[in-house]
């Protein structure tokens, strides 16, 4: 599916594993859960990651859309 406005790409990676990117650095992975309008997230089986490494295990998160700078299909 061709992604033709923002969020039909977060759509077409609902279900799969992606990587957000935080503005204070941190990146999780997780799950895609769901997603509104503003871009807030809910990750399942998230964890937190630093220079490659699993840092810590989160289990489900909500992310607030305002600090999210980057989402990307893993």
């Amino acid at each position: 599916m061709e992604a033709s406005r923002p969020l039909d790409a977060l759509n077409a990676a609902k279900g799969k594993r992606v990587i957000v990117e935080l503005k204070n650095g941190n990146q999780l992975l997780g799950n895609l859960k769901a997603f509104d309008i503003h871009i807030n997230v809910v990750l399942e089986n998230a964890e937190e990651r630093s220079n490659g490494e699993t840092k810590r295990k989160l289990g489900v998160v909500f992310i607030r859309g305002d600090t999210i700078i980057m989402i990307s299909p893993e």
